[in-house]
C-alpha cells in the first residue's frame, strides 16, 4: 500500500516541530540554568517551590520588621544614655554647689547650667527616628513633650507599639514618656523636669539644703533610666536572636528552592548537544524526504 506524499509530507513537519520543540527547551534550560520555569515542565515541584517561596516572603518581612526594631532601639538607648549624662552633670553641679564655701552668686551663675541641662533633656525626650517620636507611646507623630518655661507637658499616651518578629512573638518598640521621664513609684516624689525646675529655684534662692535634697532625687532618676536602658538592651538581645534565626532560615529556603529549580549545568549542556545534533539530523533527512515527487513513487 502506498502512502500518500502529504501524509509523508505532514508526518516530516511533526517530527520536525516536536524535534525543534525540544531543542528549544532544552537550550532554554542551559540558558537560564533552571530547569523549571513553567507548570508544565514540573507541577509538583513548582507547587513546593511556590510554598517555599512564600514562606521566604514572610521571612523577609520579618528581616524588615527586626532592621526597623533595631534603628529604634538603638535611638532609644542612645537618647537615654545622653539623659544619663546630663543627669550626672546636673549631680556633680550638686555636689559644687551644695559646699558651704560656695558664693550666693556662684549659685546663680550654676542655676543657668541646669537650665540647660533642663533643656536638653526634654529635647532628648522629643527624639525622633524618621519622622517618629520614639518617647511618645503610640502617638509617634506627636513631639510627646513641651517645654513651657521650667515646667514640662506630655503630649503622648501611654499605648506603646510593638513590631512582630516572628510568630505569636512580638517585641515592644514604643516608649510611654511618662513612664520614662515622669515616672511613678521610683521613690522620687517628682519627675526628671521638676527636680531640675525645683534645683535651679533652689540655686537662684541660694537654698543649699534643697539643693543636698536634690542630689538625692537626681541618683533615683539615674537609677530608673538605668533600668529603662537595660530593658532596652534585652529587646536588642532578642531582636538579634531572631534576626539569626531568620538569616538562617532564608539561607535554607533559599537552597530548597535552587534544589528544585535549578538545573545541573553540566546535564542541560550535554543534553543540548545531544538535541542540536538530533535537530541536525531531522532536517537533513527531511530535506530528503522533501525532495521526493511523485515520479518517486512510480
Amino acid at each position: 500500500m502506498r502512502i500518500a506524499t502529504k501524509t509523508i509530507y505532514d508526518g516530516v513537519k511533526f517530527n520536525l516541530a516536536q524535534i525543534s520543540e525540544a531543542l528549544n527547551k532544552a537550550n532554554k534550560v542551559a540558558s537560564t540554568g533552571k530547569r523549571i520555569t513553567t507548570l508544565s515542565d514540573d507541577p509538583v515541584g513548582l507547587v513546593q517551590s511556590l510554598h517555599i517561596k512564600s514562606d521566604l516572603s514572610n521571612i523577609e518581612q520579618m528581616g524588615r520588621n527586626i532592621t526597623f526594631g533595631k534603628s529604634w532601639l538603638v535611638a532609644v538607648e542612645s537618647a537615654l544614655s545622653q539623659v544619663q549624662d546630663l543627669i550626672s552633670d546636673a549631680k556633680s553641679l550638686c555636689i559644687q554647689m551644695s559646699n558651704a564655701s560656695t558664693s550666693a552668686e556662684q549659685r546663680v551663675l550654676a542655676s543657668e547650667n541646669i537650665r540647660n541641662i533642663l533643656e536638653g533633656i526634654a529635647s532628648l525626650a522629643n527624639t525622633e527616628i524618621n519622622g517618629r517620636y520614639i518617647f511618645a507611646g503610640s502617638e509617634t507623630d506627636t513631639a510627646p513633650f513641651t517645654l513651657n518655661g521650667n515646667a514640662v507637658t506630655y503630649n503622648g499616651d501611654d499605648n506603646v507599639f510593638a513590631v512582630s518578629i516572628g510568630r505569636n512573638t512580638k517585641v515592644q518598640l514604643g516608649f510611654d514618656g511618662n513612664d520614662i521621664f515622669r515616672p511613678s513609684g521610683t521613690g522620687a516624689d517628682d519627675d526628671i523636669f521638676k527636680t531640675l525646675s525645683d534645683l535651679k529655684t533652689a540655686l537662684e534662692d541660694n537654698s543649699p539644703g534643697v539643693i543636698k535634697e536634690a542630689m538625692d532625687k537626681l541618683d533615683v532618676h539615674f537609677e530608673h533610666i538605668s533600668a529603662k536602658i537595660s530593658s532596652t538592651g534585652s529587646r536588642m538581645v532578642c531582636m538579634e536572636m531572631k534576626e539569626k534565626i531568620f538569616q538562617d532560615l532564608e539561607l535554607t529556603h533559599t537552597e530548597r528552592i535552587s534544589r528544585i529549580e535549578d538545573a545541573d549545568i553540566t546535564s542541560a549542556i550535554m543534553d543540548l548537544k545531544q538535541k542540536e545534533l538530533a535537530y541536525q539530523a531531522a532536517l537533513a533527512s527531511s530535506g530528503s524526504v522533501m525532495k521526493l515527487s511523485l515520479i518517486d513513487y512510480l
